[in-house]
Protein backbone atom coordinates (compact mmCIF):
# COMPACT_ATOMS: atom_id res chain seq x y z
CA UNK A 1 0.00 0.00 0.00
CA UNK A 2 1.29 3.32 -0.65
CA UNK A 3 1.89 5.63 1.93
CA UNK A 4 0.18 9.43 2.64
CA UNK A 5 2.32 12.19 4.55
CA UNK A 6 0.66 14.10 6.97
CA UNK A 7 -2.35 16.14 7.00
CA UNK A 8 -2.52 19.33 4.85
CA UNK A 9 -5.97 20.64 4.96
CA UNK A 10 -8.39 20.75 7.56
CA UNK A 11 -11.78 22.52 7.02
CA UNK A 12 -14.21 24.07 9.72
CA UNK A 13 -17.88 25.19 8.63
CA UNK A 14 -18.92 28.77 9.95
CA UNK A 15 -22.13 30.31 10.23
CA UNK A 16 -20.90 34.03 9.89
CA UNK A 17 -17.10 33.85 7.57
CA UNK A 18 -16.36 37.36 8.58
CA UNK A 19 -16.67 36.71 12.09
CA UNK A 20 -14.30 33.54 12.08
CA UNK A 21 -11.69 35.23 9.98
CA UNK A 22 -11.54 37.79 12.61
CA UNK A 23 -11.46 35.09 15.34
CA UNK A 24 -8.57 32.80 13.82
CA UNK A 25 -6.38 36.20 12.04
CA UNK A 26 -6.64 38.01 15.36
CA UNK A 27 -6.19 34.89 17.77
CA UNK A 28 -3.43 33.01 16.09
CA UNK A 29 -1.93 35.42 13.90
CA UNK A 30 -2.97 33.16 10.62
CA UNK A 31 -2.72 34.79 7.38
CA UNK A 32 -4.88 34.84 4.55
CA UNK A 33 -4.21 33.20 1.69
CA UNK A 34 -7.28 33.39 -0.43
CA UNK A 35 -11.21 34.04 -0.26
CA UNK A 36 -14.59 34.91 -1.13
CA UNK A 37 -18.14 34.96 -0.37
CA UNK A 38 -17.93 30.79 0.69
CA UNK A 39 -14.48 30.61 1.97
CA UNK A 40 -11.15 31.72 3.38
CA UNK A 41 -7.92 29.53 3.23
CA UNK A 42 -5.62 29.75 6.21
CA UNK A 43 -1.98 29.65 6.44
CA UNK A 44 -1.00 27.72 9.73
CA UNK A 45 3.03 28.48 10.16
CA UNK A 46 3.81 27.77 7.09
CA UNK A 47 2.34 23.85 7.31
CA UNK A 48 -1.10 23.67 7.08
CA UNK A 49 -4.06 25.01 5.95
CA UNK A 50 -7.26 25.42 7.96
CA UNK A 51 -9.77 26.44 5.76
CA UNK A 52 -13.03 28.02 6.95
CA UNK A 53 -16.08 27.24 4.76
CA UNK A 54 -19.45 29.51 4.99
CA UNK A 55 -22.04 26.82 5.82
CA UNK A 56 -24.10 25.68 3.24
CA UNK A 57 -22.04 27.73 0.97
CA UNK A 58 -20.17 24.71 -1.49
CA UNK A 59 -23.56 22.67 -2.04
CA UNK A 60 -23.07 22.83 -5.68
CA UNK A 61 -20.00 21.36 -7.84
CA UNK A 62 -18.00 24.42 -8.43
CA UNK A 63 -16.25 24.17 -12.19
CA UNK A 64 -12.24 25.69 -12.30
CA UNK A 65 -10.01 25.62 -15.18
CA UNK A 66 -8.70 22.63 -14.01
CA UNK A 67 -11.15 20.32 -13.34
CA UNK A 68 -14.25 20.24 -10.75
CA UNK A 69 -14.71 20.85 -6.78
CA UNK A 70 -17.15 18.24 -5.67
CA UNK A 71 -19.84 19.53 -3.73
CA UNK A 72 -19.63 19.08 0.50
CA UNK A 73 -20.51 20.66 3.45
CA UNK A 74 -20.87 20.49 7.56
CA UNK A 75 -22.89 20.98 10.28
CA UNK A 76 -22.43 20.82 13.89
CA UNK A 77 -19.75 21.47 16.61
CA UNK A 78 -16.36 19.74 15.61
CA UNK A 79 -12.71 19.01 17.41
CA UNK A 80 -9.74 20.79 16.60
CA UNK A 81 -5.87 20.88 18.36
CA UNK A 82 -3.22 22.66 17.79
CA UNK A 83 -0.15 21.93 19.25
CA UNK A 84 1.89 24.66 21.67
CA UNK A 85 5.27 24.61 23.40
CA UNK A 86 4.85 23.31 26.69
CA UNK A 87 6.10 26.74 28.61
CA UNK A 88 3.67 28.79 26.55
CA UNK A 89 0.43 27.69 28.54
CA UNK A 90 0.83 31.09 30.71
CA UNK A 91 1.40 33.23 27.84
CA UNK A 92 -1.38 31.29 26.13
CA UNK A 93 -3.81 31.58 29.32
CA UNK A 94 -3.47 35.31 29.43
CA UNK A 95 -4.32 35.78 25.30
CA UNK A 96 -7.14 33.89 25.61
CA UNK A 97 -8.42 35.68 28.32
CA UNK A 98 -7.82 39.10 26.83
CA UNK A 99 -9.47 38.26 23.91
CA UNK A 100 -12.95 37.29 26.23
CA UNK A 101 -12.13 33.40 25.07
CA UNK A 102 -12.89 31.37 28.65
CA UNK A 103 -11.10 28.76 28.78
CA UNK A 104 -13.89 25.38 28.94
CA UNK A 105 -11.38 22.84 30.38
CA UNK A 106 -7.40 21.99 31.40
CA UNK A 107 -6.89 17.94 31.21
CA UNK A 108 -3.12 17.01 32.32
CA UNK A 109 -2.38 13.65 30.19
CA UNK A 110 -0.64 10.75 31.64
CA UNK A 111 2.65 11.01 29.31
CA UNK A 112 3.32 14.39 30.95
CA UNK A 113 1.45 16.71 28.38
CA UNK A 114 -1.46 18.96 28.94
CA UNK A 115 -4.55 20.56 26.76
CA UNK A 116 -6.41 23.68 27.21
CA UNK A 117 -10.15 23.29 25.63
CA UNK A 118 -12.00 26.51 24.72
CA UNK A 119 -14.36 27.50 21.46
CA UNK A 120 -14.51 29.61 18.61
CA UNK A 121 -17.52 31.60 17.74
CA UNK A 122 -19.63 28.89 16.14
CA UNK A 123 -19.34 26.53 18.79
CA UNK A 124 -16.55 24.02 17.83
CA UNK A 125 -13.70 23.12 20.17
CA UNK A 126 -10.65 24.08 19.92
CA UNK A 127 -7.38 22.89 22.02
CA UNK A 128 -4.39 23.50 22.42
CA UNK A 129 -1.87 20.87 23.19
CA UNK A 130 1.23 20.88 24.58
CA UNK A 131 3.97 17.57 24.23
CA UNK A 132 3.56 14.50 25.90
CA UNK A 133 -0.25 14.23 24.85
CA UNK A 134 0.35 11.59 22.18
CA UNK A 135 3.59 9.13 21.47
CA UNK A 136 4.00 11.00 18.43
CA UNK A 137 4.03 14.70 19.94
Amino acid sequence: MPSVGRVLETSLYVDELERSIDFYTRLFGFEKMVADDRFCALNVRGEQVLLLFRKRGTLEPMVFPGGILPPHDGDGQTHLAFTIAREDEEEWTKSLSAANVPIESRVTWPRGGFSLYFRDPDGHLLELVSPGCWIIY
